[in-house]
């Protein structure tokens, strides 16, 4: 089994950053993308940014420009460095990894969520 463990989240201005983080352990062979969705009340859960294992990215455009999305693969960690944060990014932020097997068995795992609130 894959556990994530997301930190980071928080109150904070509009205009303000946070880095939000998510650590995977269990039992991983390999891991493939990694993302960060968000939910907003009563929206449906959105892609925010998306990294592969080869570094590439891509984002929402809400959030392009704003938002940074990076991996540490040694520490089976994902990153959202987020910036200029707009109360619109109000929401709970998920993260999401993608693991392979030896045998190139896929499967997707989710992190409980974290709390992300920007004030006006």
């Amino acid at each position: 089994q894959v556990q994530l463990v997301e930190s980071g989240g928080g109150l904070v201005q509009a205009g303000g950053s946070l880095t939000l983080s998510c650590a995977a352990s269990g039992s991983i062979f390999s891991i493939n993308v990694m993302d960060w969705y968000r939910q907003a009340p009563g929206k449906q859960r959105e892609l925010v940014a998306e990294i592969t294992g080869g570094g590439g990215t891509n984002y929402a455009d809400s959030v392009k420009g704003r938002f940074t999305i990076s991996r540490d693969n040694a520490k089976k960690t994902v990153y959202l460095q987020m910036n200029s944060l707009k109360p619109e990014d109000t929401a709970v932020y998920y993260c999401n990894v993608v693991t392979s097997t030896r045998f190139g068995v896929t499967r997707g795992y989710w992190g409980p969520g974290t709390q992300v609130t920007v004030s006006s």
